[in-house]
């Protein structure tokens, strides 16, 4: 594959991603806990397919290989899933994904205390800068009555960063095997939630068919067109061109819902995107690379190549 070939797949990708606050948006009368259920069930389908035909058809295999870091990272998934889909419904979606851009960021912190990896001055620097946007953003969001939704995007992001750190200490080359356990246990924690709540999984099939495709479509099939993309594309440059799910997703909800942008979010999504930028060409990327199915800087397999690490 060509390196144009790659890049016009990360950006293929990065345009379904965006797409995901706007199709929560136009099912508001559907709990955040439905549709993590059946976006997780339209997401399994295609993911144990995928696994399978890079398996030559050793699913269970592949996915008892990722041992308790895979279990780990799944459950993971399941704090950042369902933090993602609330913060859409509860705060702008141009704060939401402007949010989970911080996922890099706690990746670094986790892997530093957890895992003693070293970080940079340079990325240092990034994250405080983050650190300032992220305040200007959420202060903004208290002024608004959105701060549960602020709370909840940067609960997802921390949930990626946990997923990318599990990865990491358990020296795992395919992350698929252990997406696909984080799809499970969201069923799972899901129907509990449900249950608990008082409320019936059986939704309006309308509204099951919407989320099941967004979890087999947008989500899923973004992130098998980021990972053969990023396989000749450098990751800093893949984290960069990923940022198109950034600028569109806010364009998306403007065009269709009239949903427009607040000036904190403005000043502070600047300021955490420069972070981003800045933290993409300081040379040392792929140690801190996070993992955000649903916001900008993901996993890619170039996580496992830090340089000078052990």
């Amino acid at each position: 594959m060509s390196y144009l070939n790659g890049a016009i797949l990360i950006i293929l990708a990065g345009v379904l991603w965006s797409t995901q606050g706007l199709i929560i948006r136009l099912i508001p009368d559907t709990g955040s806990w439905a549709i993590l259920f059946w976006r997780s069930a339209g997401m399994l389908p295609v993911l144990m397919l995928w696994i399978g035909l890079a398996a030559r058809g050793s699913i269970m295999t592949e996915i008892r290989s990722v041992g308790w870091a895979g279990v780990l990272g799944g459950l993971g998934l399941v704090m950042a899933f369902s933090g993602a889909i609330y913060a859409f419904q509860a705060t702008s979606v141009a704060n939401a994904v402007l949010l989970f851009a911080a996922s890099p960021f706690c990746a670094a912190i986790l892997g530093r205390v957890l895992l003693g990896e070293g970080v940079s001055g340079l990325t240092w620097f990034a994250i405080a800068l983050a650190a300032f946007g992220i305040l200007v953003m959420v202060g903004g969001g208290l002024a608004g009555g959105a701060m549960d939704g602020n709370i909840a995007a940067l609960a997802s992001a921390l949930g990626f960063a946990i997923f990318t750190v599990t990865l990491r200490w358990g020296k795992l080359a395919n992350m698929l095997p252990a997406v696909a356990l984080g799809g499970v246990f969201s069923m799972i924690a899901g129907a509990i939630a449900l249950a608990i709540l008082g409320k019936a999984v059986l939704i309006p099939l309308p509204e099951i068919a919407i989320s099941a495709a967004m979890g087999a479509v947008t989500l899923t099939g973004g992130m098998l067109l980021y990972t053969i993309g990023s396989k000749v594309v450098p990751a800093a440059q893949a984290t960069l061109l990923s940022l198109v799910e950034v600028l569109l997703a806010p364009l998306w909800v403007w065009l269709l819902l009239d949903e427009t942008v607040s000036r904190g979010t403005l000043i502070g999504g600047a300021v955490l995107l420069a972070a981003v930028v800045l933290n993409a060409y300081g040379g040392r990327v792929s140690r801190v690379q996070g993992a955000h199915p649903l916001g900008v800087a993901r996993l890619t397999p170039r996580i496992f190549e830090r340089r000078g690490c052990p």
